[in-house]
C-alpha cells in the first residue's frame, strides 16, 4: 500500500517545460543531424558526381575515369559511418570529463566545422573538403547517439522514460524528412543550390548552443559521479517542476550505494563481469538488428517500384516524401503509446512485422509484371516496413541501452552498442549490393531471417522495463545472469556491514598495539 501511494502522484506528474526543452533541443542539436545526415546526399548525388568530374579535369586535365568516379563517391557516402565508429570510441572518455550535457555542446563544435568544410567545399574546388566534411558529421552522429541517449535516459522520471527517450527516434525520423524536403528541386535540389544543403547542418547546432546550456546537467550524473548533491538537488527540482526529491534522490543513492566501491567501469571490465552478461548480450543483438533488419537496403527499390507503377521520373521525389513522412508519424505515435504498451511488444511487433511484410514485399517483386497493380502493393508493402521499423525497433534500441544498465556501467555499453551500431551499418552498406546481385528481388529474404530471430530472441530474454528503476531491470535479470537477487534493503545492510567489518578491524588493530 506504502508504495502505491508513493507511485501514484509520479504518475499524475506532467512533463514539465524544462524537462520537454531539454528532450527537444538536445535531439534538434543531435538525433536530427544524423536523420538529416543519412538522406541529404540523395538529392545531390549527380552534382556532386559533376563537381568530382569538373574539379578533377582542372586538376589534371582529363575526365575522371568510371572506376575512380564511383570510389569517391562511395568514400564520399560511407566515410560518414567511419566517422560514427570513431566518435562512439571516443565518447566515453568526453563524457567522463566534460558530462552529458557537456559532450552535446562540444560535439556541435563537430556540425559546425563540418558545415563550413561541406558548403565551402564547391568554391574551394576541393571534393577532399566533402570528405572530410562527412567525416566529421559522422564523429557529431557518433557521439550524438550515445550522449544524447544516455542524457534523456538520465533526466526522465520512471513513468516517463520510455516517452522521453522517443524524442531521440523522432527526431532521427524529422531529420530525414527535412533532407528529403530540402532536397526537392524547387528549393536546393538544384546544381546551384547544393552546397547550401550541407549549410543548413549549422543551425540546429546553433539553436541547440543557444538553449542547452541555460538546462540542467543530468542529476544522476552530477549525484554519482561528480558527488554533487546540491546540484544533483536542484537539477531535479528543474526538471521536475517541484521542491520535494527527496524519493527521486533516495532512488540515486540507494543505487550509488549499492555500487559504492565501483567507479566508472572499462569495456574491458563490462565485457568480463558475468552479472551483466545478457543485458550485454541482449543490447549486441538488439543493436545489430537495428542496422541488420533491412531498412536502409530498402531504399534501394523505392525508385524502381514507383517507375514500374508507372509515375514518371520528375515526380519520384514527391511521391518518396511519403516515406519519410510515414517514419516520422510511426515515431510520433510509438512515443505516444509506449509507456501504455511497453518496450518488449512494440520492439517484438516491430520486427515480426517487419518480417512479415519484407515476405509479401518478396512475393510482390516476384510477380511485378504479372498484374499493373501489384507495384502498388509493393509500394505499400515498403511503407508499412517504414511504419513498423519506427514503431519500436527504429528508437527503443537506444533507450534499452540506458535502462539495462546502471550508471557505473552505462559508458561502457554504450560505447559497445556505438560500436556494433556503426559496424552493423558499414556492413550493409558494403555487402547489400554483393547480395543483391545474387539473390536479386530474394535478397530481403535474408532481412526476413534477421528480423524474425530478433523477435524471438527479445520474446525469451528480454524483461519489460516501464515504470522501474534502474536497480528493478538490474535485479530482472539476476535470474539469468545466475547471480543471486538482493533482498530489499540489502544495499544498506551491505554498506551497514562494511562500517562494522571496518570498526572491527580497527579495534584489533588497537589491541593488537596496546599489547606490545
Amino acid at each position: 500500500m506504502e508504495r502505491q501511494q508513493t507511485d501514484s502522484p509520479a504518475r499524475k506528474q506532467q512533463v514539465t517545460p524544462c524537462l520537454l526543452s531539454a528532450a527537444f533541443f538536445g535531439s534538434l542539436g543531435s538525433s536530427f543531424l544524423y536523420g538529416y545526415n543519412l538522406s541529404v546526399v540523395n538529392a545531390p548525388a549527380v552534382y556532386i558526381k559533376d563537381f568530382n568530374n569538373n574539379t578533377w579535369i582542372e586538376r589534371y586535365g582529363e575526365p575522371i575515369g568510371a572506376e575512380t568516379s564511383t570510389l569517391l563517391w562511395s568514400i564520399t557516402v560511407s566515410i560518414f559511418a567511419i566517422g560514427g565508429l570513431l566518435g562512439a570510441l571516443s565518447v566515453s572518455v568526453i563524457l567522463k570529463v566534460l558530462g552529458r550535457k557537456g559532450t552535446l555542446l562540444l560535439n556541435n563544435g563537430f556540425a559546425i566545422i563540418a558545415a563550413l568544410l561541406l558548403t565551402l567545399g564547391e568554391r574551394a574546388k576541393s571534393f577532399e573538403m566533402l570528405i572530410i566534411g562527412r567525416l566529421i558529421i559522422g564523429v557529431d552522429s557518433g557521439i550524438a547517439l550515445t550522449a544524447l541517449p544516455m542524457y534523456l535516459g538520465e533526466i526522465s522520471p520512471k513513468h516517463i522514460r520510455g516517452f522521453i527517450g522517443q524524442f531521440n527516434s523522432i527526431l532521427i525520423c524529422l531529420g530525414v524528412f527535412t533532407g528529403q524536403v530540402l532536397g526537392l528541386p524547387e528549393l536546393l535540389g538544384q546544381v546551384s543550390r547544393w552546397n547550401y544543403l550541407f549549410s543548413f547542418l549549422a543551425l540546429p547546432a546553433l539553436l541547440q548552443m543557444c538553449v542547452l546550456p541555460f538546462l540542467p546537467e543530468s542529476p544522476r550524473y552530477l549525484l554519482m559521479e561528480r558527488r554533487d548533491e546540491d546540484g544533483a538537488q536542484r537539477a531535479f527540482q528543474r526538471f521536475l517542476g517541484k521542491k520535494d526529491v527527496s524519493q527521486e534522490l533516495e532512488e540515486v543513492h540507494a543505487e550509488a550505494r549499492a555500487q559504492e566501491n565501483l567507479h566508472t567501469v572499462s569495456v574491458l571490465q563490462l565485457l568480463k563481469n558475468p552479472a551483466v552478461r545478457w543485458q550485454l548480450i541482449t543490447i549486441i543483438i538488439t543493436m545489430a538488428c537495428y542496422q541488420l533488419c533491412g531498412l536502409n537496403a530498402i531504399w534501394y527499390y523505392t525508385n524502381g517500384i514507383l517507375q514500374e507503377a508507372g509515375f514518371p521520373s520528375n515526380v519520384l521525389p514527391y511521391i518518396t516524401l511519403s516515406t519519410g513522412l510515414i517514419e516520422t508519424l510511426a515515431a510520433i505515435v510509438s512515443g505516444l503509446v509506449i509507456e501504455r504498451i511497453g518496450r518488449k511488444p512494440l520492439l517484438i511487433f516491430g520486427f515480426a512485422a517487419m518480417a512479415v511484410f519484407f515476405s509479401l514485399l518478396t512475393l510482390c517483386l516476384n510477380f511485378q509484371d504479372r498484374a499493373s497493380w501489384i507495384p502498388y502493393v509493393s509500394y505499400a508493402c515498403i511503407l508499412a516496413v517504414i511504419a513498423s521499423f519506427c514503431s519500436g525497433p527504429g528508437g527503443i534500441p537506444f533507450i534499452l541501452t540506458g535502462e539495462l544498465f546502471e550508471q557505473s556501467y552505462r559508458p561502457a555499453a554504450f560505447m559497445i552498442a556505438g560500436i556494433v551500431n556503426w559496424l552493423s551499418n558499414f556492413a550493409v552498406g558494403l555487402l547489400f549490393p554483393f547480395i543483391q546481385e545474387a539473390l536479386k528481388s530474394f535478397a530481403f529474404l535474408v532481412f526476413v531471417v534477421v528480423c524474425a530471430l530478433g523477435s524471438i530472441y527479445l520474446y525469451v530474454v528480454l524483461p519489460e522495463t516501464k515504470n522501474k528503476t534502474f536497480m528493478d531491470i538490474s535485479q530482472s535479470f539476476a535470474k539469468i545472469n545466475k547471480i543471486p537477487t538482493p533482498s530489499p534493503g540489502h544495499e544498506v545492510e551491505l554498506v551497514l556491514s562494511t562500517k562494522v567489518d571496518i570498526n572491527g578491524q580497527a579495534q584489533d588493530i588497537l589491541k593488537m598495539e596496546s599489547s606490545f
